[in-house]
C-alpha cells in the first residue's frame, strides 16, 4: 500500500490528460507538438490585467531558465512544477515517503501527487509575489483578480506540460524552457529596432554595426553573442561524451553491441531544480521581509541586498568578480554542490541508477564480455560507472551554468545551457522516432509498439 493513498481521492477531482490509445507516429507528435508551443508563444503575449506600472521583475536573472514571461499571466512559467518535483524528490530520496517508483501504481500516485503540489505552489507563489508588493496591483480591487490570472496561466502550463509528455516529443518544460531561450537570443542578437533611450538598434550585432557607421566601434557589444557561441559548442561537445560498456547477445554468436553512458548521465534536469531552488529563496526573502522577519537577507526593488538570498542571486557578469568575489565564491560552490546533490537524486528518482540499469540488461539477456550473465554481476559494473559520471557530470553542467551566467551570454548562461541540452536530446528522439516509422520491424524488435 502507497503511503500516499490518502490522497487518491484528491487525484479524481483533478483533469487529466488521456494517454493515447495507440502508438503516435512522427506527424501526429510533431503536431501536438507545435501546437503547444503555438499556444505557449500566444499566451505569453496576455499582459496581466491590473498589474501596475512599477512593477519589478524580481527573478529577471532566472527567468530564462523559469520559462515565464514577466507581466503575463505565464509570469510563473514552470517555476511551480519544478518546486512540487523537488519536493516530491526530497521526501521519497529521504525515504520520508515510501514509494517504489518501478512500480507503476506508485508513480502514479508520485506524479498525480506532484501535480497537486505544483496547482497549490501556483497558487502560494502567486500569492506571495502579489500581496509582498513584487506585482502590486493598480489598486486593491485588483489582488484577487491578479491572483486569479496567475493561477489559471500555472495550471496551463502544468496541463501543456502534461500534453507534450504524452503527445508530442519530450517534455513540455525542456519545450518551453528552450523556446523562451531561443527567442531571447534571437531577438538579442538581431532586434534593429532602437532602444527607448537611445537611436542605436537593441540588437547586439545591428548595436555593433552602427557603431562602426557612427565611427565609435564597440567591441564589447559582440562579447555575449560569442559567449553563446562558446558556451553552445561546449554543451555539444559534452553532450557527445559518453562511456561505452560492451555487450554480447548470448544466443546469437558475434552479434555485440554497445551500452552508452553519458557523460552529463542526469541531464540538465540538477540546473533547473537548482535554479528554481534559488528563485524560492528570493520568494520566501520577500515574504518573511514583508512579514517583518528578513532572516533569509533583505530585498530592495526586486532584488536581494543582503543576507541568504543576496549571495545565492545569480552574478550575471564578469565585473562582480572584482566588486564582490566572495559572493561568486559562496554562490559557486553552492549551486556546484547542490547540482552534484541534485544529480545523484535524480538518477535514483528517474530509474537509471545502477539497480534499475542492470535489471534492464538483465532482462535484455545481454552480457558484458567476461562476466557471467546476471543482475548481480550487471550492477557491480554499473556501480563502478554510474556514480561516478554522475557526479563527475552534475559537477560540469553546475561549473559550466555558473561560468556561463558570469559571461553574461544572451538568454542567460544557464538557459542556453538547458537550451542546447533540451535540443540535443529532442533531435535524438526525433531521429529515432522516424526511424522506427521507416523500420516497423525494428520498432517491435524494441517493444514499441
Amino acid at each position: 500500500m502507497s503511503s500516499l493513498d490518502f490522497l487518491k481521492p484528491f487525484y479524481s477531482l483533478l483533469p487529466q490528460v488521456a494517454n493515447p490509445d495507440k502508438r503516435l507516429g512522427f506527424k501526429e507528435k510533431i503536431k501536438w507538438t507545435g501546437i503547444i508551443l503555438v499556444l505557449y508563444f500566444i499566451l505569453a503575449e496576455v499582459s496581466l490585467f491590473g498589474l501596475s506600472p512599477t512593477a519589478v521583475d524580481q527573478f529577471a536573472q532566472l527567468r530564462s531558465v523559469m520559462a515565464g514571461s514577466f507581466g503575463t499571466i505565464l509570469t510563473l512559467g514552470i517555476g511551480p512544477i519544478v518546486t512540487a518535483s523537488i519536493v516530491m524528490q526530497l521526501l521519497v530520496g529521504g525515504k520520508l515517503i515510501n514509494l517504489d517508483l518501478s512500480s507503476a501504481e506508485d508513480k502514479a500516485a508520485f506524479q498525480g501527487t506532484q501535480k497537486l503540489l505544483a496547482m497549490l505552489f501556483t497558487l502560494f507563489e502567486a500569492a506571495v509575489l502579489v500581496l509582498t508588493g513584487s506585482l502590486p496591483p493598480i489598486s486593491g480591487d485588483y489582488t484577487l483578480i491578479l491572483i486569479l490570472q496567475m493561477l489559471l496561466g500555472g495550471i496551463l502550463i502544468i496541463y501543456m506540460d502534461e500534453v507534450v509528455s504524452k503527445w508530442g516529443f519530450g517534455s513540455g518544460i525542456g519545450l518551453f524552457i528552450a523556446a523562451g531561450v531561443a527567442q531571447t537570443i534571437i531577438v538579442g542578437t538581431f532586434n534593429f529596432l532602437p532602444t527607448a533611450a537611445t537611436s542605436a538598434p537593441a540588437g547586439r550585432i545591428p548595436a555593433f554595426i552602427y557603431s562602426l557607421m557612427t565611427g565609435q566601434p564597440n567591441f564589447s557589444l559582440l562579447i555575449p553573442v560569442l559567449s553563446t557561441i562558446i558556451v553552445f559548442l561546449v554543451v555539444v561537445y559534452a553532450e557527445s561524451m559518453r562511456v561505452e560498456i560492451p555487450l554480447s547477445y548470448g544466443g546469437v554468436k558475434g552479434a555485440r553491441s554497445k551500452y552508452p553512458l553519458r557523460f552529463v548521465y542526469a541531464s540538465n534536469m540538477p540546473v533547473i531544480l537548482v535554479s528554481a531552488l534559488f528563485l524560492n529563496v528570493q520568494l520566501f526573502a520577500g515574504l518573511f521581509q514583508s512579514a517583518g522577519f528578513p532572516i533569509l537577507g533583505e530585498v530592495s526593488q526586486g532584488q536581494a541586498i543582503s543576507g541568504i538570498a543576496y549571495y545565492l542571486s545569480t552574478p550575471s557578469s564578469v565585473s562582480v568578480l572584482f566588486t564582490d568575489p566572495l559572493k561568486v565564491l559562496i554562490y559557486a560552490i553552492v549551486f556546484i554542490a547542490l547540482s552534484i546533490g541534485f544529480a545523484l537524486l535524480w538518477v535514483e528518482i528517474s530509474g537509471i541508477g545502477p539497480k534499475q540499469v542492470a535489471q534492464q540488461l538483465s532482462n535484455m539477456g545481454v552480457q558484458v564480455p567476461g562476466f557471467r550473465s546476471s543482475k548481480v554481476q550487471f550492477q557491480r559494473i554499473m556501480n563502478k560507472y554510474i556514480p561516478t559520471i554522475t557526479v563527475l557530470g552534475g559537477a560540469f553542467v553546475g561549473l559550466l551554468a555558473f561560468a556561463a551566467d558570469l559571461t553574461g551570454a544572451l538568454g542567460g548562461g544557464t538557459g542556453v545551457l538547458l537550451t542546447v541540452g533540451v535540443v540535443y536530446r529532442l533531435y535524438e528522439e526525433i531521429a529515432k522516432e522516424q526511424l522506427m516509422d521507416v523500420n516497423p520491424m525494428l520498432r517491435r524488435f524494441l517493444g514499441d509498439e
